[in-house]
């Protein structure tokens, strides 16, 4: 495709100037009815590719993940308005097809985030969320793995990352919570421990949002089975069932086997996590079940 021929500044050009175009037409554009807003490594761009095959699913114009309400608020309301699509031309769509269109964003750190929750609230008050869990051990061994080969992370062994990262995160929710301008590079690439203690986030995300308008996906099942789990989030959202889109598993990592002494020792720590999550969902997670 020519957008992959052309030279690196060139396509940072032309996405500012789209950017730019979008916040200059924010008032026409459409506002998400729904997020994926975690977890990280679970899944998401899987589900996000499926769900935006939806004929009545228009997703963010630029990125997979605006990343507004974690990293970006600096930029503004009309800045996020102007990744999405324009109403007219969901409009058109939706005399096409006879349903209301949607459009939505995945952005895997506003579950994390320690202001995402209030800012999402205060600027889309009826949105829905998505969340995808799945075994907290393998999570944070995938994402060592993803940071890493992003080079966001240089401890390349992950028995120290994981030693190092009580340290790194010290105090940085509270820096965050603090200062609505600070960045922690920590806080969002080295949670390793932290971002797989699934009900944290969740009772936080409750007290926000409401449990209804929180939708958990198992993403073991969406992967083995993802039919039915699709079905069900067509139901969450209020989305007409036009038939199953292509699913396929994107963002995997080969890696080696973890080794048996991290196992045990995560498998430790997020026991009781992952009960306490089971009484949230009412139901015991598919990775649980093994």
């Amino acid at each position: 495709m020519l957008g992959s021929t052309l030279p690196t500044g060139v396509k940072r050009l032309a996405h500012t100037g789209s950017v730019n175009f979008g916040r200059l037409t924010a008032a026409h554009r459409m506002l998400p009815s729904f997020l994926i807003a975690g977890g990280q490594r679970c899944g998401t761009t899987s589900l996000y590719r499926a769900l935006s095959a939806h004929p009545a699913v228009m997703k963010a114009v630029w990125h997979k993940g605006v990343h507004y309400f974690d990293v970006g608020y600096q930029h503004g309301p009309d800045w996020y308005r102007g990744h999405f699509p324009l109403c007219r031309t969901a409009g058109r769509r939706e005399r096409r097809i006879g349903a209301r269109v949607q459009t939505f964003e995945s952005s895997p750190y506003y579950m994390y985030h320690p202001l995402a929750a209030e800012r999402i609230a205060a600027a889309l008050p009826d949105v829905k969320l998505i969340v995808l869990i799945r075994d907290p051990v393998e999570r944070a061994y995938s994402q060592h793995a993803h940071e890493v080969a992003r080079g966001f992370e240089t401890e390349r062994d992950f028995a120290l990352a994981l030693a190092r990262e009580p340290g790194r995160l010290a105090g940085e929710a509270a820096r965050l919570r603090d200062d609505p301008a600070y960045h922690s590079h920590a806080h969002q690439h080295h949670a390793y421990t932290e971002r797989g203690q699934y009900v944290d986030h969740l009772v936080r995300l409750e007290k926000v949002f409401g449990r209804d308008r929180i939708h958990v996906v198992d993403s073991e099942l969406f992967f083995t089975d993802p039919a039915p789990v699709y079905d069900s989030v067509l139901d969450f959202l209020g989305l007409p069932d036009l038939g199953h889109p292509p699913f396929e598993r994107h963002n995997a990592r080969a890696r080696g086997p973890m080794p048996d002494r991290i196992r045990r020792r995560l498998a430790a720590h997020f026991a009781p996590y992952d009960e306490r999550l089971a009484d949230w969902l009412g139901y015991r997670p598919s990775y649980l079940e093994r």
